[in-house]
């Protein structure tokens, strides 16, 4: 943050991300947030961790503030199970389910001065999911 009566100018973004990370159905899960500013990440909750991480000095205080209060601590242990296993049926069609057949092609590469000889064959397979 600027010093007090500094002058604040540009664009300022703060993003916060909830993931959710399935193993086996709803068997395993784990809950992530990140707390980025201007395309840093400064502070992460981890469930598998189970407490606030901070990778910056910034995100050192939040994370000492945040990990000191009890509730709020309840409050992001509980998302595995609020968050993420109650909106697996939700995610499950755009994530678990989804199967994308590959596109193949192959084509020749005609040789070149930088690379004399035979043509080669080219195969590129895209656009498919899950990404193995």
């Amino acid at each position: 943050p600027p010093a007090a009566g500094a002058e604040l100018s540009g664009v300022f973004q703060l993003m916060p991300m909830s993931e959710c990370h399935f193993i086996n159905g709803t068997e395993k899960v784990r809950y992530v947030e990140r707390q980025i500013y201007n395309r840093m990440q400064h502070l992460m909750f981890d469930s598998d961790v189970g407490h606030y991480v901070g990778f910056t000095p910034y995100g050192e205080r939040i994370a000492k503030d945040w990990n000191s209060d009890p509730a709020w601590m309840e409050y992001k242990r509980t998302a595995v199970d609020r968050y993420c296993r109650h909106n697996y049926e939700v995610f499950r069609p755009f994530s678990v389910e989804r199967r994308v057949p590959p596109s193949v092609s192959i084509s020749l590469v005609p040789p070149s001065s930088s690379q004399p000889g035979p043509g080669r064959l080219l195969c590129s397979v895209v656009d498919f999911y899950p990404a193995a």
